[in-house]
């Protein structure tokens, strides 16, 4: 059994390349987009906490 499974030379169809590039798309997404918020959240967090006019 592991010989014919060390021999077997068949690999992922392109298909399921497909598939996992897919879902690797939609996790980079969403992960960009969650931290584009938290990034934006800081962001505003800290301009209000600089003064606007120069001393």
């Amino acid at each position: 059994m592991i010989k014919r499974f060390l021999r077997d030379e068949s690999g992922l169809e392109l298909s399921e390349y497909a598939v996992a590039a897919a879902l690797i798309a939609l996790a980079a997404v969403g992960a960009f987009q969650l931290l584009g918020g938290n990034i934006k959240s800081a962001i505003e967090n800290l301009s209000g906490k600089i003064p606007t006019t120069a001393p």
